[in-house]
């Protein structure tokens, strides 16, 4: 350490100190201040670079307390790593093979898997049956109305008429089926409706009579509404079904689009099945079972009555953010030989989907004999075809059900004010009118603005 000018009063002292430092060849001009104690010299030296330096002497001369040890990351001449210039291990280029390998692989599989479902994929070819917009009003040669008071074996509420008042176009060409309520003084007083001479279309006469007793509290049907169909007019064995609808909002109303068999080539219902495209309830969101934002599709199958598959293939759709009250939804039908599945709105939104990959008596697991002891025999099987009883023609249903006894609407449900086996149901159902009937006002109706069938090639005709 060289100081080259020292001036000191008192006890303090400056000092220029010029100091090779090493281990690295560095030489830094510092300007220090520091005081002097008696025992010798002592400087405090602080570097105008920032470094820091404390001196301690004795009588022998200055001693250095050295900075913290400087590890210089600059590069030494001639020692920059140039990696590309090395000679490669054969082994690292398995590094990027490998994975490429993977990758090509898994879209190999991939490509293959989605070929594969493309080719089982048939595009069917299809000929109309029938394109309807209603702009030339109900055709009847097409559409029958359905005129019965037995409640179709539901225990529905409604009567069905053939009357303008339940079924009309209007002024922008859509129809409209609209429940409404019965004549009032056709409940509160004894009467009975013959409807045999009056366009019964049921060949059951429970189906055609019904009758008032104010005594035992039996009514008339308190509702009359529209069942349509096109069993004369439109049917199918394979193909497409679209319906284009907007389904109605009010208490206890259930709307259906659905079909039956033309010919019942497999015995009564349900052996020669039903299918279900879509069914609702009226009810808002809040009702327990789902109301009128959520539509339910099924097929129901089965050798009785009392053993009927439909709950192995009962599939619903809830509406986001909205009801099927909203707005016009179409709904559809796809059924070939191999399956058969509804949607809504589009083919890719699919509600329930069967595919027949084994005979349905042992899809349905039924039991060897019903509750009376009556052995179940298989009804399908022998046709060899796993798509019976879905292997016949079948006809269109439009209707608006209300109420019912056979816990479509469950007892115990919120509001629900009748009770299914109670013998006056209808008429508990009719003296609530006043909680329920305000809610089919304005929005009640059942509106469909087309309904579309075609006919899958190579059956009835079509080529």
């Amino acid at each position: 350490m060289l100081i080259s000018e020292a001036a000191c009063g008192n006890t303090i002292i400056c000092v220029p100190v010029t100091h090779h430092y090493s281990p690295v060849a560095m030489h830094v001009m510092l300007s220090a201040c520091d005081y002097i104690d008696t025992d010798g010299l002592h400087l405090h030296l602080s570097a105008s670079g920032g470094s820091s330096f404390s001196t301690q002497t004795s009588t022998t001369g200055f001693e250095f307390m050295q900075q913290q040890y400087f590890h210089s990351r600059r590069i030494k001449k001639g020692s920059v790593e140039k990696p590309w210039l090395d000679r490669k291990d054969s082994r690292e280029k398995w590094v990027t093979i490998i994975p490429l390998i993977g990758i090509f692989v898994g879209l190999a599989i991939s490509g293959i898997l989605i070929w594969d479902g493309l080719r089982s994929v048939v595009n069917h070819k299809y000929c109309e049956v029938l394109i309807e917009d209603f702009s030339g009003g109900l055709n009847k040669a097409i559409w029958t109305r359905e005129v019965e008071v037995g409640g179709f074996g539901n225990g529905q509420f409604e009567m069905t008429t053939d009357t303008d008042e339940n079924a009309f176009i209007d002024e922008d060409g859509v129809l409209v089926i609209e429940p409404t309520l019965q004549d009032a003084s056709l409940i509160e007083r004894s009467n009975v409706i013959d409807l045999r001479n009056h366009g019964c279309t049921s060949e059951l006469w429970y189906d055609c009579i019904v009758g008032t007793n104010v005594t035992n509290g039996t009514i008339v049907n308190p509702v009359k509404s529209v069942r349509i169909n096109t069993k004369l007019g439109a049917s199918i064995r394979y193909g497409r079904v679209e319906v284009t609808a907007k389904l109605p909002a009010g208490d206890w109303l259930w709307p259906a689009i659905w079909m039956l068999p033309k010919g019942n080539e497999y015995g009564a219902w349900p052996k020669s099945g039903e299918v279900d495209i879509m069914e609702s309830r009226g009810n808002n969101y809040s009702y327990g079972q789902g109301g009128n934002n959520i539509i339910s599709s099924t097929l129901h199958w089965g050798p009785n009555s009392a053993n009927d598959g439909w709950y192995r293939n009962n599939v619903k759709l809830k509406a986001v953010h909205a009801t099927y009250a909203d707005g016009y939804h179409t709904f559809g039908l796809e059924w070939s030989e191999k399956y058969i599945f509804t949607y809504v709105d589009s083919r890719l939104l699919q509600v329930m989907y069967k595919h027949y990959n084994k005979p349905l008596w042992d899809v349905g697991q039924f039991p060897l004999s019903d509750s009376n002891g009556t052995r179940l025999v298989d009804p399908w099987s022998f046709t060899g075809n796993p798509a019976t009883p879905f292997d016949q023609d079948f006809y269109l249903i439009l209707n608006v059900a209300v109420g019912g006894t056979n816990g479509w609407f469950k007892d115990g449900a919120v509001g629900k004010p009748w009770v299914d086996a109670s013998p006056t149901s209808k008429k508990d159902f009719w003296n609530a009118r006043n909680q329920w009937y305000p809610t089919w006002e304005k929005t009640g109706q059942m509106k469909i603005k087309s309904v579309k069938m075609w006919q899958q090639a190579g059956y009835n005709g079509c080529k």
